[in-house]
């Protein structure tokens, strides 16, 4: 038995400061590791001087290093003005929509503002009901479709929803 206390204090596990130092030091050797493999993977950032020089141009280049936007009404696509409407029941619960219009040929204004007007006029007669869950979104946006192509005499393609909030 003496023999056996022996082997466990011979055995004693490594004080608890040895175990922090091995932990820190391997802590900042993975950091590290981490910042160097980051800098060599990574672009490195565009000056600010160029960012801030870029101008918005008729041919829809954005302000961000001249990359062209695709929703531009040279590619057919007008983003129309956000609203905000009122559901019918409840009341008290209202709607946010940001829709953008793809036209087939040259994007036509009068059309498009329309199609903006009958868009909020139908959203007022819409419930919440009608509206919950994927199935009612997709009720939505069909009959959406179809009041836009009865309005734009079928030159608008398709309808995007780029935001929809319901509060």
């Amino acid at each position: 038995m003496a023999n056996q206390d022996q082997d466990d204090e011979g055995k004693k596990k490594p004080p608890l400061v040895l175990t922090i130092a091995i932990v820190a030091g391997l802590s900042v050797a993975a950091g590290g590791g981490g910042w160097f493999l980051g800098n060599l993977l990574a672009p490195p950032p565009a000056e600010p001087e160029v960012a801030a020089a870029a101008t918005v141009t008729e041919a829809g280049t954005a302000e961000d290093g001249g990359i062209p936007r695709l929703a531009t009404e040279a590619n057919g696509i007008v983003a129309l003005e956000p609203f905000t409407s009122n559901l019918a029941y409840p009341a008290d619960n209202l709607v946010r929509m940001e829709i953008a219009l793809a036209f087939n040929g040259l994007p036509d204004p009068v059309i498009a503002e329309a199609v903006h007007q009958d868009i909020m006029a139908y959203m007022r007669t819409v419930s919440l009901q009608q509206i919950q869950g994927p199935r009612g979104f997709q009720y939505l946006r069909d009959d959406l479709k179809e009041r836009v192509d009865l309005r734009s005499e079928g030159r608008v393609t398709n309808i995007m929803f780029r935001t929809f909030v319901i509060e």
